[in-house]
């Protein structure tokens, strides 16, 4: 088995997982689509939360890089949070999908213990890198930039949740609109 299969299941997961949740995972889906064998998934996963939780690693630290990324090319904050918001947009572009872990946190109790670890993973490096955006901020109206930046990661999941629901991406753009004219992100 080599690394090619192995990024070619996390791929397919991924995307049943934004599409459809967590307990949509299929081994057997999974193995259908990539073209091989479901013992062959079980190879480079035993088990249901060993992939989930591979998931929802994987695509913590892609947010944190690009996140980072943000951050070392020095971008406002305004600019750091249009970016940001265009990546949970990016999701709902993609087939009207969510961002994995926002919805594998739906289904927490669901959740083996090791795949709701790196769920709430996710949402602590969301977390501590828009407080980073924020804390650089000239704005008098970032007193505590922590609290700040929980509100904002919850608003744009919010967000993105709702509009996933009525399968409207510019119900998604007005309210982060919204959003932006209440002062809630910059």
């Amino acid at each position: 088995m080599n690394a090619d299969t192995r990024q070619s299941i996390l791929a397919v997961a991924r995307g049943m997982v934004q599409a459809n949740g967590y307990a949509a995972l299929s081994f057997r889906d999974i193995a259908t689509a990539v073209g091989i064998k479901s013992a062959s998934v079980h190879y480079h996963f035993p088990t249901k939360g060993a992939l989930g939780a591979e998931l929802a690693r994987q695509y913590t630290a892609e947010m944190s890089a690009y996140l980072g990324s943000l951050i070392d090319e020095g971008v406002d904050p305004s600019t750091f949070i249009q970016r940001y918001t265009g990546v949970f947009r990016g999701a709902l572009a993609n087939g009207n999908r969510m961002c994995m872990c926002g919805i594998m946190a739906a289904e927490r109790d669901e959740l083996p213990p090791e795949v709701q670890e790196e769920v709430i993973r996710f949402s602590e490096v969301n977390v501590e890198w828009l407080t980073r955006a924020l804390q650089v901020s000239d704005d008098p109206a970032v007193k505590d930039a922590g609290a700040r930046a929980l509100a904002i990661y919850a608003a744009v999941e919010g967000a993105q949740l709702v509009s996933r629901g009525f399968n409207d991406i510019a119900l998604y753009d007005r309210t982060v609109e919204a959003y932006q004219t209440a002062g809630l992100i910059p």
